[in-house]
C-alpha cells in the first residue's frame, strides 16, 4: 500500500495524518519538508501514530507552501493552447525550448481541497478543468511525492493574449489538490494513468485520459528549474502540466463535477 499524508479539519484545528491515523498535533508540513531526505524519512518513520483520521479533508497543503505550474509539457496541451491563441508560435516555441514555462499558481492559503468547490470567472466563456500530476518538493528541490491536481482555467483570456495568463490561471477557486500526497520517489511517477471525467446533471459530458510517460520534460528538471533562482523554505508544490485537454465546443459550468484520478489517487470538486 502506498505511503499517504492526508490534512483533517478537527475540532482542534488542522491535523496531519499518515494512512489514516492522526501524526503528533505539533506535526506540520513545513517543518517536515524543511528537512534534507534522509532525515525527513527518519523523521516520519519515528512518529507515533494515533486515533483513526475520520475528521473531513483539506487540501494538503499548510499556508506557508506556494504552488507553482508548469505550461506546454504535453504535445496536446501545445496543440490547444495553440489552437485558442492569436499568438500560436510562443507556444511552439516554449515546447521546445530549454527553459520551461513556469507561473505561480496560488498560495497555500487559497487551494481547495476534495470535496471543495472550485470557480469560473465570472468574465470568461470558455473555462476547462487540467488533471495534472503535482510534485511535492522539499526546501532542497527533492520531489518527496506528488499528489492529484486540477489547474482550472479560462482558455478564452489567455487566448485574447499570452500575457493575461495570470488572470486565466490565477483566481478564487481556480486551484484544487488532493486528497493526500502519496509519498514515493520520482522514478515511481514515471508512467501514472491520469484521467478526467466531467459530470452534469448525472451524466458523463467529457471523459479523457493520458499517462505521465507523455510529459516531454524530466521531472527533476521542472523541480530544478523552479528552485534555481527561487528558495522554497517551506517546501513547495508543482504542478506539472495537462495532458487531457477538452475541445473548443466544451466549457465547464455551475453544476458540473469535476473527477480526477492519478492512479487511485482521485480529487473530485463541485463547479459552483
Amino acid at each position: 500500500m502506498p505511503t499517504t499524508l492526508t490534512r483533517h479539519a478537527t475540532a482542534d484545528g488542522p491535523r496531519w495524518a499518515l494512512d489514516d491515523r492522526y501524526l503528533p498535533v505539533d506535526f506540520t508540513l513545513s517543518q517536515w519538508l524543511a528537512l534534507p531526505g534522509l532525515d525527513a524519512q527518519r523523521r516520519l518513520a519515528s512518529l507515533p501514530r494515533g486515533d483513526v483520521a475520520d475528521a473531513p479533508l483539506l487540501a494538503p497543503v499548510e499556508d506557508a507552501q506556494e504552488v507553482w505550474a508548469s505550461g506546454v509539457t504535453y504535445l496536446s496541451s501545445r496543440m490547444a493552447r495553440e489552437a485558442e491563441s492569436q499568438s500560436a508560435d510562443v507556444y511552439q516555441k516554449v515546447y521546445g525550448a530549454e527553459r520551461p514555462e513556469l507561473f505561480f499558481k496560488a498560495n497555500g492559503w487559497r487551494v481547495r481541497g476534495h470535496g471543495a468547490p472550485i470557480r469560473v470567472r465570472d468574465d470568461s466563456h470558455w473555462n476547462v478543468p487540467e488533471p495534472e500530476l503535482v510534485l511535492v518538493l522539499d526546501a532542497g528541490g527533492g520531489i518527496v511525492g506528488y499528489t492529484t491536481g486540477n489547474d482550472v482555467s479560462s482558455r478564452s483570456i489567455e487566448g485574447e493574449n499570452p500575457l493575461y495568463l495570470p488572470q486565466a490561471k490565477v483566481y478564487e477557486g481556480a486551484c484544487a489538490i488532493g486528497p493526500g500526497i502519496r509519498l514515493c520517489a520520482a522514478e515511481r511517477m514515471r508512467d501514472l494513468p491520469i484521467s478526467l471525467e466531467i459530470v452534469r446533471g448525472g451524466a458523463s459530458v467529457f471523459s479523457g485520459a493520458t499517462r505521465t510517460s507523455q510529459i516531454k520534460r524530466n521531472l527533476e528538471e521542472l523541480a530544478g528549474w523552479l528552485l534555481r533562482e527561487l528558495p522554497q523554505p517551506h517546501g513547495a508544490f508543482l504542478f506539472t502540466g495537462t495532458g487531457v485537454v477538452p475541445g473548443e465546443d466544451f466549457t465547464l459550468r455551475g453544476g458540473d463535477v469535476v473527477r480526477i484520478d492519478i492512479d487511485g489517487l482521485v480529487l473530485e470538486n463541485p463547479v459552483q
